[in-house]
């Protein structure tokens, strides 16, 4: 692990902090398989590293429990970092994105898992890498827009509203790269960027 940017074992697992032993076991098992480098279509040496480094860690007891005690660090400074460093404009743009990768993993859930398709808080908040206390208002926007809901055992759930939302939202982002594609913005000579002179 580097001194610099130590990896977040939880992250790269994508699996909450609080997984038990088997769950950690299964998600492995389903991303080594992906990621093995004899996977000709999905293989990816490094990263298969990363998550074979993360499961060595996290499935050895003795090994999970001290890696947590800078995980735990780790977390608190980060959210430290965010709670004072950001300014009001990057707040705005940061919220937009939060709120889009949450509807987008609850979307994936729903299609992916229609019998069961609601995730629990520490799940998303492993899944994501922010802390809990940091989705509080985006959670709150999103019920209030009535993207998402809770189920009867708590966890979150997307609504049709919140479908639509991430799909329009899908559509007016590719209808804006195509204008932008076929009207490229002139440079200070007022020719077209994709213009040779």
């Amino acid at each position: 692990m580097s001194n610099n940017k130590p990896n977040d074992y939880y992250e790269l697992l994508q699996i909450s902090p609080n997984a038990e032993p088997e769950t950690i076991n299964r998600v492995f098992r389903m991303l080594a398989q992906r990621l093995h480098p004899d996977n000709q279509h999905t293989g990816n040496a490094s990263r298969f590293r990363e998550i074979l480094d993360a499961y060595n860690v996290l499935s050895d007891p003795e090994r999970r429990a001290q890696y947590d005690v800078s995980y735990v660090q780790n977390r608190k400074d980060r959210w430290r970092i965010v709670a004072t460093g950001l300014e009001t404009e990057n707040d705005f743009e940061m919220e937009q994105v939060f709120r889009t990768t949450i509807l987008e993993a609850l979307y994936a859930k729903r299609r992916l898992d229609t019998a069961d398709p609601g995730i629990f808080y520490n799940d998303l908040e492993g899944m994501i890498g922010r802390p809990r206390e940091h989705m509080e208002f985006t959670i709150w926007y999103l019920m209030q827009k009535r993207f998402v809901v809770l189920d009867d055992r708590s966890r979150l759930v997307l609504t049709v509203e919140g479908a639509e939302h991430l799909e329009q939202t899908y559509r007016n982002n590719l209808h804006q790269k195509r204008l932008r594609d076929k009207n490229p913005l002139p440079n200070h000579n007022g020719n077209s960027h994709d213009t040779v002179n």
